[in-house]
């Protein structure tokens, strides 16, 4: 399996979108259909880890809290990098993203996070 430009591009703004909406299901869901694989996800900094539990553990501790801007996504071939601003609910406190993603054969995801410090 690999992944189109404009199916990367919808898969960028859909996690965004459904992030924004508390819809924690949909997120998900544009997780699995675009990782069917799997999924590798790194805090730059830190070790990949297997993607599932951080993203349950990113939707469990930030969503809550946190707002997402998209300032930016770009993607070639099978990449695509995206600029974030993470706004802080109810503070003037942003954090800057870039987030990096590749699509591999075989439905895997990579994900690289780099996280700016406010």
């Amino acid at each position: 399996m690999s992944m189109d430009p404009d199916t990367i591009r919808r898969f960028v703004h859909a996690q965004v979108a459904c992030w924004n909406a508390g819809d924690k299901a949909g997120f998900l869901a544009a997780y699995l259909e675009a990782a069917p694989g799997g999924l590798t996800i790194e805090y730059v900094g830190g070790p990949p880890s297997d993607g599932w539990p951080v993203l349950e553990a990113m939707w469990e501790k930030q969503n809550a809290a946190i707002t997402i801007d998209e300032v930016a996504a770009l993607v070639n071939g099978n990449e695509a990098a995206c600029h974030n601003r993470n706004k802080v609910k109810g503070t003037e406190r942003v954090i800057e993203t870039i987030e990096l993603y590749r699509f591999d054969e075989g439905g895997k995801l990579l994900v690289r996070y780099f996280v700016g410090q406010p």
